[in-house]
């Protein structure tokens, strides 16, 4: 049995939290000073980490490497399992000429190029980040506004400012599900604070984008259906979050939030032409467009309508129970950590949920999905094996960063770290959220910031007598604000809106938005963290 160990270096918990850090210290460096790849940052840091947890923590080195394999295992399936499945998905209605589709009925929408921007960047970004996440709703909803005639730089802030009050449950709710397992959290508890915080952004983020897009004018000609699209994506984020599914909070918010922007006379009005002139300073791609029939644009929307049928049938008691007979839970081999106190930790053990978890719903989904649209089965395997080529990187990174994660929660860094600083007593609610927008700003990924930070937060949490489940919540909220600056993210919207070299100048665009609602975020947290909104936690 391997107990860790608070302060193994001389009894210093300073110098064993400043060993600690090494890891975290090596992967942000490698990414966000020498700009290195992010797999390649993921693989050294966690060569450090076992470095320091075999030869600074006296972890065994069998133990360390084992907890090494678990973190990538764990990375691979349920994580990566997921996104690959989600993505798959996406690229059959690309492949079948649906997602043309789709796009055109949002066209036929408004003329207004301020709701445009609501209904891309904001509904149909927060459903791509639902469903695929990594980059892909900022790449889609910049692609398309330039396609309607929106600037670049522009279009490339839209896209990028949209993509923030989704982040913490996209990708099938990967991200909670992530900090639910590194942190040793009920998933529904972390979901369900997660959905009391990032809510409220979803509240200001579309009269922002209004702004963006026509300044004043935009608000004041806009902003009854900017904060009506605002206020059902963040009650129907807030009611599947806590009362329904994680993985259903960004898909039912998306659908309610263009919902009410479909049916809401305001945002229907055609815009003046004064205003097109002025707003659409871009090019404006001309396509042949043949009007569609009912069947098409129905065959268009059915993945997403089958997603939400089939995880409302999963959560259904009967069903959810009997989806988790096919989960094997077994001690990992080689595994004997214990805590401190001798107790030993609940990352000796591992899970494989088969059937009841997101990705092989999505996977069911898009066998369906294929089906009905006539997609061969060599060709929807063609296109599954395509995604996982296009994903090899990012499923590299991912295993790579989980491995790291693992190795220092059973080594006992991350502790270690967190009983450090936990000496900012209170203040620590308030700087929650800027540990996870700083890992996400640097990793580009809630998900890397969370496997990160996770249980840092939790132990500093412990030593304060602060609620764990709320700074490991700020975590993934916080992080979501860090994602708009961070160098991928800014390089991928710089591709899509056609902006080669400017990821500089775009980034000085979206800095002080981001700092803006991470300050307000921070106050948030804190406030929850009081007698004063207390009241919103559950």
């Amino acid at each position: 049995m391997f107990v860790q160990e608070l302060a193994p270096l001389g009894g210093s918990l300073g110098l064993s939290a400043l060993a600690a850090v090494l890891p975290l210290a090596t992967v942000l460096v490698l990414l966000g000073v020498v700009r290195s790849k992010a797999q390649h940052a993921a693989l050294a840091g966690l060569l450090v980490a076992l470095v320091v947890a075999i030869a600074a923590f006296g972890m065994p080195i069998g133990q360390a490497v084992s907890g090494a394999l678990q973190g990538a295992a764990f990375g691979l399936f349920p994580i990566m399992w997921i996104v690959v499945n989600a993505l798959w998905l996406y690229q059959l209605t690309v492949h079948t000429g649906h997602f043309d589709v789709l796009r055109r009925s949002f066209g036929r929408v408004s003329d207004d190029p301020r709701i445009q921007a609501l209904i891309i960047a904001f509904c149909f970004g927060a459903l791509m980040e639902a469903l695929a996440g990594f980059g892909a709703p900022v790449a889609i909803s910049a692609v398309m506004l330039v396609a309607v005639g929106f600037a670049p730089v522009k279009a490339a802030m839209v896209a990028l400012l949209a993509n923030t009050a989704p982040v913490a449950f996209g990708s099938m709710g990967t991200p909670v599900v992530t900090l639910a397992q590194v942190t040793g959290l009920p998933l529904e508890q972390v979901s369900s604070i997660v959905g009391r915080q990032t809510p409220l952004l979803a509240l200001v983020v579309p009269l922002l984008l209004v702004m963006i897009v026509d300044g004043r004018r935009g608000l004041r000609d806009t902003w009854v259906p900017a904060l009506t699209c605002g206020i059902a994506f963040a009650l129907v984020q807030f009611l599947a979050s806590n009362y329904v599914s994680p993985q259903l909070a960004d898909i039912g918010a998306a659908l309610a939030g263009a919902a009410v922007v479909v049916l809401l006379p305001h945002a229907r009005r055609p815009a003046s032409e004064a205003v097109r002139a002025e707003v659409l300073t871009g090019t404006r791609t001309v396509t042949q467009e043949r009007p569609d029939t009912r069947g098409e644009v129905v065959r268009a929307y059915l993945p997403y309508g089958l997603i939400i049928v089939i995880f409302a049938i999963g959560q259904l008691p009967p069903v959810k129970r009997l989806l988790d007979t096919a989960t094997w839970k077994f001690h990992w081999p080689g595994l004997q950590v214990a805590a401190s106190n001798g107790k030993p930790v609940s990352g000796n053990t591992f899970s494989l949920p088969f059937l009841n978890t997101s990705g092989t719903l999505v996977l069911l989904a898009g066998i369906i999905t294929a089906a009905v649209l006539a997609v061969s089965a060599r060709a929807a395997v063609r296109q599954w094996l395509a995604t996982i080529k296009e994903l090899r990187f990012a499923i590299l990174t991912v295993a790579g960063v989980l491995a790291l994660s693992s190795v220092m929660n059973l080594s006992g860094q991350a502790t270690t770290i967190g009983t450090f600083i936990a000496a900012a007593g209170a203040g620590l609610a308030f700087l929650a959220p800027v540990l996870g927008w700083f890992g996400v700003a640097v990793s580009g990924s809630d998900t890397s910031a969370n496997a990160l930070f996770g249980a840092l937060q939790v132990t500093a949490a412990h030593k304060t007598g602060l609620a764990a489940e709320l700074l490991a919540a700020a975590n993934s909220s916080g992080g979501v604000l860090g994602k708009m600056i961070s160098p991928q993210n800014l390089t991928i919207a710089c591709v899509a809106a056609n902006l080669p070299g400017e990821e500089g100048k775009l980034l000085r665009r979206v800095l002080p938005w981001s700092l803006g609602l991470l300050l307000v975020m921070c106050l948030i947290v804190y406030g929850q963290s009081t007698p004063a909104l207390s009241w919103m936690l559950p």
